[in-house]
C-alpha cells in the first residue's frame, strides 16, 4: 500500500502557535469562498473569513480536527499552510459559556447601535457576533 501524501497545516496568532499537524487534506472558507488544500498543490495566499478551519485526521474517512479562526490569511507553498490569524482556537479548547456570553454582549452592542444608528459601531458588533457564533457553532459539532 502506497504511503498518505501529507501537508502541514499550522495556525498561528500573536500570542503563539495553536496548531501544527500533519494532514492529507485542509479545508478553509476564504472571502471568495471555500478551498480544499491537498498535497502538492500550487502555493496561493488568500484572505480568511471568520469561520472553521477543517483538517482531515490522517488514516480516517471522515474525522476532522476543526479550528474556529477570526480571519486572517492562509499562505500555502512547499507543502505548508500557514494561517496566520488574530485569533483562533482547537474546538476542543473552546469554552461554551464564555463563547454564549460573547454572544449576548455582541447582540446587545448591535441593537444599541442600531438605536443609535452609529454605522461603525454596528460593523464592529456584527464582527464581533460572527466571531461569537463561529466558536458556538464550531464547540457544537
Amino acid at each position: 500500500m502506497a504511503e498518505e501524501k501529507l501537508l502541514t497545516v499550522n495556525v498561528v496568532t500573536p500570542d503563539g502557535s495553536v496548531y501544527d499537524e500533519k494532514t492529507p487534506m485542509a479545508v478553509f472558507k476564504t472571502t471568495v469562498g471555500e478551498l480544499g488544500i491537498l498535497p502538492e498543490h500550487i502555493p496561493l495566499l488568500a484572505s480568511l473569513e471568520i469561520d472553521e478551519v477543517r483538517v482531515k485526521v490522517p488514516g480516517t474517512e471522515d474525522k476532522f480536527d476543526e479550528i474556529a479562526v477570526n480571519g486572517g490569511f492562509v499562505e500555502f507553498s512547499n507543502n505548508i499552510a500557514t494561517v496566520v490569524a488574530n485569533s483562533a482556537e482547537r474546538k476542543e479548547n473552546i469554552d461554551l459559556a464564555r463563547a454564549e456570553r460573547a454572544r449576548k454582549r455582541a447582540q446587545e452592542r448591535l441593537e444599541k447601535a442600531r438605536q443609535e444608528q452609529n454605522i461603525d459601531k454596528q460593523r464592529r458588533a456584527e464582527i464581533s457576533l460572527r466571531r461569537a457564533l463561529n466558536r458556538l457553532n464550531i464547540s457544537k459539532h
